[in-house]
């Protein structure tokens, strides 16, 4: 990767809350993760970036002008943490423009959460859970050292089975 290539991790901004919604989705419809396609009863929370951001830090990866992709980082007590208990972070909702796979808009922003974490007071584990098909996430938590958590796998609806990971830290 070039200079010209830099990807930074910031928060995002309000003014971008529309099109970051509209990436997670398009990410995970890309990415066949929608079972009901843009019917599917998840769209709503994926596009709803204001409210991620009101209740949880969610980080964009952009270069320059261009949004590249983002997640949300949800710690103890917020509405969002759906898998974690006291002393836990949670990952939600990793996306990644479908044009921009491989450029590490994926994995710096999830490496960003992680060090975010490490930061936090009282917290010791992330914990995220994913869809089984979610193959390129996995790899990007396994590189950070995330491991399988059986004991958290769930199912948020009849057939949708999700997998949890987690990192101690």
């Amino acid at each position: 990767m070039t200079a010209d290539d830099a990807i930074q991790i910031r928060e995002v901004l309000p003014a971008e809350f529309t099109a970051l919604g509209d990436l997670t989705v398009d990410s995970y419809l890309h990415g066949g993760f929608l079972i009901g396609g843009l019917a599917d009863s998840y769209v709503p929370h994926l596009r709803d970036v204001a409210a991620r951001a009101a209740s949880a830090t969610v980080l964009v990866a952009v270069d320059g002008e261009a949004l590249l992709g983002g997640v949300t980082i949800a710690f103890h007590g917020s509405p969002l943490v759906e898998l974690g208990g006291d002393g836990d972070a949670e990952i939600r909702m990793l996306a990644v423009d479908p044009a921009e796979d491989g450029r590490g808009a994926g994995s710096e922003p999830a490496a960003a959460c992680v060090e975010r974490a490490r930061r936090e007071p009282g917290t010791k584990r992330i914990v995220l859970c994913s869809q089984r098909e979610m193959t390129t996430a996995h790899r990007i938590y396994r590189r950070l050292g995330f491991e399988r958590e059986p004991s958290l796998d769930w199912e948020p609806l009849p057939g949708v089975r999700l997998v949890a990971f987690a990192l101690a830290l």
